[in-house]
């Protein structure tokens, strides 16, 4: 990296770490204020809910980056115009592209901590944050993290279809399947405790075999059950789709293909994740046409203006195409990607 590359790309990289702050500031600021409506509820207080919410903040840094990448390259490129610096540069023979470029260079470290942020440090918030809320809201915090997981090993298929409030693995279905395909035997159960073996303890159990073509059917207090679901995994599957870690959420989505099981909620949620990437390159190629507009048009303000118009429209195409995409059964890969693609050509 030359020195005119280093120059550009340490500005953009200081205005950049100044937006994602403000940023990130401003929208936890809102989520803190959507926490303080559980407060009262439970053992929930003021200080649980700024917990839960500095909790979140990995998560909306990885929303805003995109929207901060956009400010960033219009903020520090309307800096270098105001200050007559683009045009003494294009003077010497340094191209538009070359300049851009120098900003393009810098969305490569950014890419990478990024996912750094995604693959380790998000989820691990995410479970802190759904621990902290668990233990002061109690039962009630089963209403805001319902949902379960389907897994599958050989011809065992597993449903867990919520999880209590201390992370414990309830309305349990459990299917065995033959080799032919056949129905060996069905078990529900209320719950289940995992030990640290991995095995599962099934509290209030119903048994159902198959035995020549008829269902015997036994019920029991409780039993043992050696789950396929490893209890790393088990901390994964808490989680939201979103707030998966891309490996884990790709390795998931491999094994439900594996098993014939639909996943396009999840592959669409992980090409998402890949988008990301994608939009933090589109928005420096959005911003490079209004870079080099007139020394005069450069202001602070218009340039905030036009980024924050940019990023709206540009959030809200995402949604539609998302929810168009899911409701039409497009190809995940196209609907994730279309919008930043999109933008990045008609910027280029």
């Amino acid at each position: 990296m030359n020195l005119l590359d280093r120059y550009i790309g340490l500005l953009a990289l200081r205005v950049f770490s100044l937006v994602m702050a403000a940023l990130t500031v401003l929208f936890s600021l809102l989520a803190f204020v959507q926490q303080l409506s559980l407060v009262g509820q439970g053992h929930y207080g003021a200080g649980d809910a700024l917990i839960h919410t500095v909790f979140a903040a990995p998560a909306l840094v990885l929303q805003l980056a995109p929207v901060a990448m956009l400010l960033a390259s219009l903020l520090a490129l309307g800096l270098l115009a105001r200050h007559a610096e683009l045009t003494a540069w294009r003077s010497l023979g340094v191209s538009e592209a070359r300049i851009i470029g120098a900003l393009l260079k810098l969305a490569v470290p950014v890419i990478f901590v990024l996912f750094l942020i995604a693959q380790y440090v998000v989820p691990t918030a995410q479970l802190l944050a759904q621990g902290a809320q668990e233990a002061a809201l109690g039962a009630r915090a089963t209403a805001l993290h319902s949902g379960g997981f389907w897994a599958a090993h050989e011809r065992q298929f597993l449903e867990v279809g919520d999880f209590t409030a201390g992370g414990m693995p309830e309305d349990v279905d459990i299917y065995a399947f033959g080799a032919d395909g056949a129905l060996l035997d069905y078990i529900h159960a209320m719950r289940a405790d995992i030990a640290p073996d991995g095995t599962w303890r099934l509290r209030d159990v119903l048994v159902k075999q198959v035995v020549g073509g008829r269902f015997i059917t036994t019920r029991a207090g409780e039993m043992d059950w050696p789950s396929f679901v490893a209890p790393a995994q088990i901390r994964l599957l808490r989680l939201p789709p979103q707030a998966m870690p891309p490996v884990g959420l790709f390795q998931y989505i491999h094994e439900m293909k594996r098993n014939d099981q639909q996943a396009q909620n999840d592959e669409l949620i992980f090409w998402s994740m890949v988008a990301i990437p994608v939009a933090l390159l589109a928005m420096v190629l959005a911003a490079a046409p209004f870079a080099f507009a007139a020394p005069r048009l450069q202001s602070a303000g218009r340039q905030l203006l036009i980024g924050a118009l940019l990023g709206i429209g540009f959030e809200l195409t995402q949604q539609l195409v998302f929810y168009a995409g899911l409701r039409l059964g497009a190809p995940p890969v196209l609907t994730a990607l279309a919008p930043a693609l999109l933008l990045g050509g008609v910027g280029l």
